[in-house]
């Protein structure tokens, strides 16, 4: 074991040592995505956290790039979302970043002197020039984005196949109507009118499972634009790929039995986060108690540990934002039958009533709507619910002693 590195990486994003279960999705991106000619769709990539998301996202990018599209994007953070400026801002430096390669003209500037030196100069596509059309265009942000973008092709399309514009985390750029700011209204109209303009631009945007909901909201017809792929648990044979390919391609001299990898999934419920969370603490674990001399016929590593240090590090948090009268509520949820799909009002009415408790359906839906702005339970049409993190059910019933 001395040579040996843990490969597994549990991370915001980081890229797993092998990534299971997405073939279809990268098929999919290369053979229908890629290829419009004009585009038609975009694509929505959504899930709850811990399933993916920003993991194929930043595998999807090279596969474009290889094609000869512009990627241009980033993770869409709230302060991005608090005006239409702020998001222009954060648009033109994410375009200047992608196409900052781009020569737009080349100039050859003599020094002075007898004998001056002649140098060759190159002037790329930056900051400087996309701010100084955005500036220079009359109109709205709209009028000024669309001058950017219709610039930017002009310049490019010798160079490339399209521009793809790829944010992720995007449930976090909403309307305000309250401060009459529509940041997302903004990046759907400017890239619906490209696009009928002709112009190879192509939306690629990822986030949790209300960032539909947010786009409808925002414009009606969005729900036309895009193509929309929901990331869910692996299965168990995906599962089992995750956590043996790893180890394998390692040489780890020592491999788990059939029976750990069946704990594994079992614990992990198939979310590739936790698979890669529980598979690196169980390496980790297993090269710590050598290293301090245990045999290996003696190394003992319990899952329950694990699961423990799973609870605080990725659970904790959240559950501390709820109040003790949101936790009950929580605990009542967590023992329906269907509390890791979707459950109703009249379910949780139903539950709530059954264990003896007197809260009125008014006093729920205050709580609910608390749980939602919390980031623990999110809205999935009228009356109807689903836990915003993975497996919360069980942690739940852990956290309550049962």
């Amino acid at each position: 074991m001395d040579n040996f590195k843990n490969p597994f990486r549990p991370g915001a994003g980081h890229l797993p040592p092998y990534l299971a279960g997405r073939q279809i999705q990268l098929d999919d991106f290369k053979q229908n995505i890629l290829t419009q000619e004009p585009i038609l769709k975009n694509l929505i990539i959504s899930g709850l956290r811990g399933v993916g998301k920003t993991v194929l996202l930043d595998t999807l990018k090279p596969l474009a790039l290889k094609e000869g599209w512009i990627v241009a994007g980033t993770d869409l953070s709230e302060s991005a979302s608090v005006s239409e400026a702020n998001f222009s801002t954060r648009l033109l430096t994410d375009l200047a970043s992608a196409v900052s390669n781009i020569v737009l003209s080349t100039q050859e500037i003599t020094s002075i002197g007898f004998q001056g030196k002649t140098e060759r100069v190159e002037h790329h596509l930056n900051y400087e020039i996309l701010n100084y059309i955005y500036k220079s265009t009359h109109g709205l942000e709209s009028d000024k984005l669309k001058a950017v973008i219709k610039f930017i092709w002009e310049v490019c399309q010798k160079h490339a196949k399209g521009i793809i514009l790829a944010y992720d985390e995007a449930q976090n750029l909403k309307d305000t109507k309250e401060d009459k700011q529509y940041p997302l209204s903004l990046l759907l109209e400017i890239t619906q009118h490209a696009q009928k303009n002709g112009l190879p631009v192509l939306l690629i945007l990822t986030g949790l499972p209300t960032l539909l909901t947010n786009l409808v909201e925002a414009r009606t017809y969005s729900e036309r634009m895009f193509h929309q792929t929901i990331l869910n648990r692996l299965s168990p044979e995906d599962s089992r790929e995750a956590i043996v390919r790893p180890i394998a391609d390692q040489n780890c001299p020592v491999k788990l039995t059939t029976e750990a990898v069946d704990q594994i999934i079992e614990h992990s419920g198939g979310y590739p986060y936790f698979i890669q969370y529980i598979c690196k603490e169980t390496y980790d674990a297993l090269i710590q108690q050598q290293a301090m001399g245990v045999p290996l016929s003696d190394i003992r590593i319990r899952i329950d540990e694990i699961i423990r240090k799973l609870d605080i590090d990725f659970y904790q948090a959240r559950w501390n934002r709820a109040t003790d009268k949101q936790r009950n509520l929580l605990n009542v949820i967590a023992q329906l039958d269907n509390a890791e799909a979707e459950f109703s009002m009249k379910d949780i009415e139903v539950a709530m009533k059954s264990s003896g408790s007197k809260v009125s359906a008014s006093a729920i839906n205050v709580m609910l709507k608390a749980l939602t702005e919390a980031g623990l339970l999110y809205k999935t049409r009228h009356g109807f619910y689903s836990f915003a993190v993975p497996m919360l059910s069980h942690f739940v019933k852990r956290e309550m002693g049962e």
